[in-house]
């Protein structure tokens, strides 16, 4: 009888056991920024345990009951939740980035993964080590980037050959707006805000706008992870060229759950600047910046705000402003600067002064369906004032005054299924810019009010692991509203018989006019990746560019002070149009312990390219000084970008790039001007992570003669003793020599949270002078100089 109820109870519980594991449980494991499916992540269902496929489904076989559910994988933070099993369930797991991983997370997320387009970027530590830098020389450290200067302190990126409204720079997201046509202006960027700074090169990136033809300068933030903490970091600089140096500190609060509370401040102070065997008088600089962020965010939604502000005061080269054409002839032929002085902290006219406020309002939702929305609204405040050397009274007045005030907004749409995503979105811009009468000086600008709007949308396709294609295409419309004051002879010269309607009024000798001027520009970009190994990767890209000139290269008219030349505009300007190749080609090979090439040929034609050239030179009360015309031409460039990452052992590494560029004008068969001459810089870094994280680096810089150029003589008329007329040629043309600069870096952790680190620029004190540099007439750049950083991390 036991028998048969030992077999019956085990019957009982046999068909009970079954009925309890009747249920299924499935699923997938996404990402919970772009919904992408993750595969090996392992699903802990009580003691059942399962990891997901390459789709991210998993599947399980589970008793009724509640569960605790566990799903980890190696870059995601843990996902842990209830879960009651009483029938079948179907679940969607979506993961969030670790913390250590959330800034490349959302890096993807402003411009996803880079595709196609070329992207080279600077990351925290090379930043922190030249914190006595500015932003213009900072990018000099990537292929292809040169810094077109106005003296030492002005220097503004040039990316394949093009500089000014061609880049864009964009902080924190949003497009700067600073008077950015004008050569010697600036940008208002303090570089330790940042925790990486991207370089787009090229056109490809058309959500940035159409008119940046040469490439996109990103400057990226921090991200914060989620955790309860307060923390900060000074940065201490000084520098020996200059006898200044500066701070920035740096306070961060953060709380788990997604709120952050940032703020940093900076200032710098130096005097004049020294070549090896002169100062350079009245080349001093003091600046300050400011900025405040709140935010609250995760991988679905979040909100910002930010503020920045920066002040600058830059002292012009004194030699660089000449009050007769003798004066003029001489200068540019002396072996040292005609205005000298004792070292001072001084900054006296001429000089710039510059103030930039910028405030930003983000806000995003990521809808389970509908895709990731933002909103994205800014407003900026730029006024410059430029002094010149005047007469009397006049001499404290600005002779150049002028208020920038720009509001944006941005809605941008981002839907991402699987091996594929859309992006899109719509711009708005009002300008108004106001140049103050009360300088009692020709405005170099008009007033005027400028009216924009964009529509752009990028497609994205993962065909397989090894390919990849995107599409883009942007519409923008731009309208100036504009008022202006000409010579009555010039508006009669140039302009009356074109644009009648224009005309207001005459007053004296002087035109008052009202253009308003319309453009539309239709770009679009085509792209591929192929990855056939992790040891090969190429990129190709075309893009189809339209550019609207900018309110500089139509309407210029007078001297631009800090530039130390006369500007003159062309209102009949038309679009600038052209069809950029870019193709990257990048290969890892096991040579010694890894060695990286990457190779960036490019191409770009372009018709109706706006070309400034030296036209002459003019006599004015001020002084004398050249004159540069915007002029409209049929162009082409092309050249290719090197750049070797050779790992020799486990503590020294080569570190090599090299650039060409070929620029021609074609309408007149001449080559194209300010095109960067060919440059090799090579560096050997030997780094002891055991021995305090303790780094050392030499590094060379070989910039050879631009021997392509266009020779534009401008002719004056000087006397000799006797008093007796002679005709003398300016040659505001012929590039200097080439040269050769030595620099060393070395830095070490003296203590967890301290770390010192020295840098010694132009070792040998070299007398050079640069081509790309617009001074480069009165004086050589600057001498050797020594810069001490320390850094305290608390």
């Amino acid at each position: 009888m036991s028998k048969y109820m030992i077999a019956l109870l085990l019957l009982c519980s046999a068909v009970m056991s079954y009925a309890q594991k009747n249920f299924t449980v499935q699923g997938t494991v996404k990402d919970s920024d772009n919904h992408s499916l993750i595969s090996h992540a392992k699903v802990s269902i009580g003691n059942t345990s399962v990891v997901s496929d390459a789709q991210g489904a998993f599947s399980l076989k589970l008793n009724e009951g509640d569960y605790a559910v566990v799903v980890t994988h190696p870059k995601f933070d843990e996902f842990k939740e209830s879960l009651k099993v009483d029938k079948n369930l179907k679940l969607e797991i979506n993961m969030e980035h670790r913390a250590e991983d959330i800034e490349t997370v959302v890096l993807n997320v402003k411009h996803r993964t880079p595709g196609a387009m070329i992207v080279s970027s600077l990351d925290k530590d090379l930043i922190t080590r030249n914190a006595a830098s500015n932003l213009g020389n900072l990018l000099t450290n990537i292929s292809g980037v040169n810094g077109l200067k106005t003296g030492n302190n002005i220097v503004k990126p040039i990316i394949h050959g093009m500089y000014g409204s061609r880049i864009a720079i964009l902080n924190n997201g949003v497009k700067m707006a600073e008077q950015e046509w004008g050569i010697e202006h600036a940008p208002n960027i303090e570089i330790g805000n940042y925790q990486h700074i991207d370089v787009i090169k090229g056109a490809s990136a058309l959500k940035f706008g159409s008119d940046a033809i040469g490439g996109v300068v990103l400057l990226e933030p921090a991200i914060y992870p989620k955790k309860d903490t307060l923390e900060g970091s000074i940065i201490l600089n000084g520098q020996s060229n200059g006898r200044g140096g500066g701070v920035n500190v740096n306070l961060l609060k953060l709380w788990k759950n997604g709120w952050a509370i940032n703020t940093n401040g900076s200032y710098n102070k130096l005097g004049d600047l020294k070549a090896p065997d002169y100062g350079l008088m009245n080349t001093g600089l003091e600046s300050s910046s400011f900025n405040f962020g709140i935010q609250k965010k995760n991988a679905h939604r979040g909100f910002s705000l930010d503020y920045y502000l920066t002040n600058q005061n830059i002292g012009i080269l004194r030699a660089s402003h000449i009050g007769s054409p003798q004066d003029f002839y001489e200068a540019m032929n002396a072996p040292r600067p005609i205005f000298e002085r004792d070292f001072s902290y001084d900054i006296d006219n001429p000089r710039q002064v510059v103030e930039h406020h910028l405030v930003k309002l983000n806000a995003y939702n990521d809808f389970k369906n509908f895709g990731k929305l933002s909103l994205t609204y800014s407003f900026q405040y730029n006024h410059r004032q430029e002094y010149d050397i005047r007469r009397g009274d006049l001499n404290a007045l600005p002779a150049l005054d002028m208020e920038l005030i720009t509001n944006q907004v941005n809605i941008n749409h981002l839907l991402t299924r699987g091996n594929w995503s859309l992006e899109s979105g719509i711009d708005g811009t009002y300008q108004n810019n106001y140049s103050d009468p009360a300088t009692k000086a020709r405005r170099l600008i008009p007033n005027y009010d400028k009216y924009a709007a964009g529509i752009y949308s990028i497609f994205k396709y993962k065909f397989n692991p090894k390919w990849n294609a995107e599409a883009s295409a942007r519409y923008d419309f731009n309208r100036y509203d504009v008022y202006k004051w000409y010579d009555t002879s010039d508006w009669n010269n140039r302009y009356a018989d074109l644009y009648p309607e224009f005309k207001v009024k005459e007053s004296a000798n002087r035109t008052l006019t009202h253009p308003i001027l319309d453009y539309h520009n239709v770009s679009f970009n085509a792209g591929v990746e192929y990855k056939p190994s992790a040891a090969f990767n190429l990129k190709f890209n075309y893009s189809k560019v339209s550019r609207t000139p900018n309110i500089a290269e139509l309407f210029s008219d007078g001297l631009h002070h800090s530039a130390s030349v006369i500007e003159v505009g062309d209102m009949s300007l038309k679009n600038e149009t052209g069809n950029q190749f870019n193709l990257l080609l990048e290969s890892r090979l096991n040579v010694l312990q890894g060695l990286q090439i990457s190779l960036n040929p490019y191409f770009f034609y372009t018709r109706n390219y706006i070309n400034e050239v030296p036209t002459g030179v003019q006599n004015t009360i001020r002084g004398v000084f050249p004159v540069w015309s915007y002029q409209q031409i049929d162009a082409k460039m092309y050249g290719a970008d090197l750049d070797i990452n050779w790992k020799l052992t486990s503590n020294i590494t080569y570190k090599g790039r090299a650039s060409y560029l070929y620029g021609q004008d074609l309408t007149h068969d001449v080559p194209l001007i300010l095109m960067a001459p060919a440059n090799v810089s090579n560096t050997i870094e030997f780094v002891k992570p055991e021995w305090n994280n303790f780094y050392f680096s030499v590094n060379n810089r070989q910039v050879f003669r631009q021997n392509r150029y266009p020779y534009n003589p401008v002719y004056i008329t000087l006397y000799d003793g006797q008093g007796e007329a002679y005709e003398a040629t300016l040659d505001l043309s012929t590039p200097p020599k080439a040269y050769n600069l030595w620099g060393l870096q070395a830095g070490v952790d003296i203590y967890k949270n301290f770390s010192v680190g020295v840098t010694v620029n132009n070792l040998f004190n070299t007398n050079y002078k640069d081509y790309l540099n617009r001074l480069r007439f009165f004086s050589y750049e600057m001498g050797r100089n020594i810069i001490l950083n320390l850094k305290y991390n608390f």
